[in-house]
């Protein structure tokens, strides 16, 4: 069994930062890719930024040059840095992880239970 547990999100105004984190746990091989998504009412869950395990980023257009993403792989940690945040970032954000819980496992999508940030104007 594997738990994603985040942390961090909360009310800031625009212009504001907020750090989240999210940490894995339980039977853990190895966690290759891991990443953040975000789901605003009404909209579909989309991605936010992932990195790989060696490092490797990808970002939402949306965000890039705002939000950076980085990973503590001695932990099982992955953290989103937002700064310069607007209020189209209000959602529910959701950590993921591809999770190998034994060598054997092939890659398991895990995921968070979520943690909403709001911005106000």
């Amino acid at each position: 069994q594997v738990q994603l547990v985040e942390s961090g999100g909360g009310l800031v105004q625009a212009g504001g930062s907020l750090r989240l984190s999210c940490a894995a746990s339980g039977i853990i091989f190895s966690i290759s890719a891991m990443g953040w998504y975000r789901q605003a009412p009404g909209k579909q869950r989309e991605l936010v930024a992932d990195i790989t395990s060696g490092g490797s980023t990808n970002y939402a257009d949306s965000v890039k040059g705002r939000f950076t993403i980085s990973r503590d792989n001695t932990k099982n940690t992955v953290y989103l840095q937002m700064n310069g945040l607007k209020p189209e970032d209000t959602a529910v954000y959701y950590c993921n992880a591809d999770v190998r819980p034994r060598s054997y496992n092939g890659a398991i999508p895990y995921w968070g239970q979520g943690t909403q940030v709001t911005v106000s104007s």
